[in-house]
């Protein structure tokens, strides 16, 4: 009875799901909200009006957060992917502006079938858990965004390693979040939760961030093996894939993929809007190997004019359907495209930027699927010196082949359902305004 009882509720959920960022972070709360809706539930993502066509075509719902001239502001930042710049333009362009619109959004249409599961960075979804009672599941994309005093692989481009001693790393966070984190934000977050009622908080990112009832990374416990610090509460599901649902490779990308040999493929993410020079090295790359390159952008104005006749550019594919049918892929770290590239069973060569890059790098290194070179040391010479040794890995490769036979998206996603089905059964207590 009590499983029948369970089933009932669950068919009558209604979901809300914020997603701050760019495709690699809408992408999978998108495959979570369809997986959701086909389980019986009413799925809605709040985030920018980028993706609203893409959401609505999906048959999932849309609240925006922010605005398209919001979203081009921030891409078109050149600090967006500046090793120390980086953090202080997504707090001032992303984190912010949407926490007041995420907490609207959720006390507007949450009622007593909601349920919310929010990207780490969604803070309105936080501050609605707390002072509205809705049922809160933290989703975390990648690793590195929740912190570890054990292991924590790497905190930007620094390793925080068991080895450590205690102090320095209690110290090394402290620091962090004094000097970066709570500077850009502590004190606005703060201030929208004194109009709330809601007491101050202090180190955001430290412990803060994840919902007291259910975290979810989506990404598997090979990738990043859970830490003893972590949350009581998270549970990791795996890596969900997604990237546009069925649509058909274009014609011109089909022909050059069964043109000749597997190709090398070059992006910077569907993000990267300043990266002329990465292009100008990649170009360079390819003309020296003498292999065929797909440079791949949403922002092909980047690219260098006279390309070799075996170096095309493309704005964005389906990697689902491309990098099956490539050689190696050569990319910023992005969780979202690390992951196609895992499921293709192909090396990874990383050109981490900032943010969790370094970390995602550095653990697809330990794993032996490939190598990194930070963006700030992306150069020819040493990039093809890095490109022939990954090729002439054969262990390496065979590697990449096993470690894509473990990816399941569609028990990543089965799981992360269950997990947020499971909150239906209780509400937790609103904080009382004094």
């Amino acid at each position: 009875m009590a499983e029948r009882q369970l089933t009932d509720a669950a068919l009558r959920l209604k979901l809300l799901l914020p997603a701050i960022g760019s495709s690699g972070d809408v992408h999978p709360m998108l495959a979570l909200a369809i997986a959701l809706q086909r389980r019986g539930h009413r799925a809605t993502v709040l985030t920018n009006p980028i993706f609203q066509e893409l959401i609505e075509g999906q048959g999932v719902g849309f609240l925006p957060v922010g605005t398209i001239d919001d979203a081009r502001a921030a891409i078109a930042d050149p600090d967006l992917w500046h090793p120390r710049k980086g953090f202080e333009v997504v707090a001032r362009r992303a984190i912010l502006p949407a926490m007041v619109e995420v907490y609207r959004h959720i006390e507007r249409h949450a009622d007593a079938a909601t349920i919310v599961a929010a990207s780490g960075i969604a803070f309105g979804a936080r501050i609605a858990q707390e002072r509205l009672g809705v049922p809160t599941a933290t989703v975390h994309l990648q690793p590195s965004i929740i912190r570890s005093l054990v292991d924590q692989g790497m905190a930007g481009n620094v390793r925080i390693s068991a080895s450590q001693p205690m102090w320095f790393k209690r110290a090394f966070f402290r620091v962090a979040d004094w000097v970066l984190i709570d500077r850009a934000l502590k004190r606005p977050v703060n201030a929208f939760r004194a109009t709330l009622g809601l007491p101050p908080v202090d180190r955001l990112m430290h412990r803060w961030i994840h919902s007291p009832q259910l975290v979810i990374g989506f990404f598997p416990d090979w990738f990043a093996r859970p830490q003893s610090d972590w949350p009581p509460e998270t549970y990791l599901v795996g890596f969900p894939l997604w990237d546009g649902g069925h649509t058909p490779l274009p014609s011109d990308a089909r022909a050059f993929l069964e043109a000749g040999e597997p190709p090398i493929v070059f992006t910077p993410g569907s993000a990267g809007a300043t990266m002329h020079r990465y292009f100008r090295e990649s170009v360079e790359v390819a003309r020296e190997l003498g292999v065929r390159a797909m440079l791949i952008t949403n922002f092909p104005e980047q690219v260098p004019k006279d390309l070799p006749p075996h170096v095309k550019t493309f704005g964005y594919l389906p990697f689902s359907d491309v990098l099956p049918h490539t050689a190696l892929l050569v990319y910023h770290g992005g969780i979202g495209t690390l992951a196609q590239a895992l499921k293709a069973g192909i090396p990874h060569l990383v050109v981490p930027n900032g943010h969790d890059q370094f970390d995602n790098a550095w653990r697809i290194e330990q794993l032996g699927l490939g190598r990194s070179i930070p963006q700030t040391r992306y150069r020819a010479r040493p990039v093809v010196k890095a490109i022939r040794a990954i090729l002439g890995d054969g262990e390496g490769r065979a590697r990449c082949r096993d470690y894509a036979s473990r990816m399941d998206s569609d028990a990543a996603l089965t799981r992360a359902c269950e997990l947020i089905e499971g909150l239906s059964l209780g509400r937790c207590a609103p904080t009382e305004a004094p």
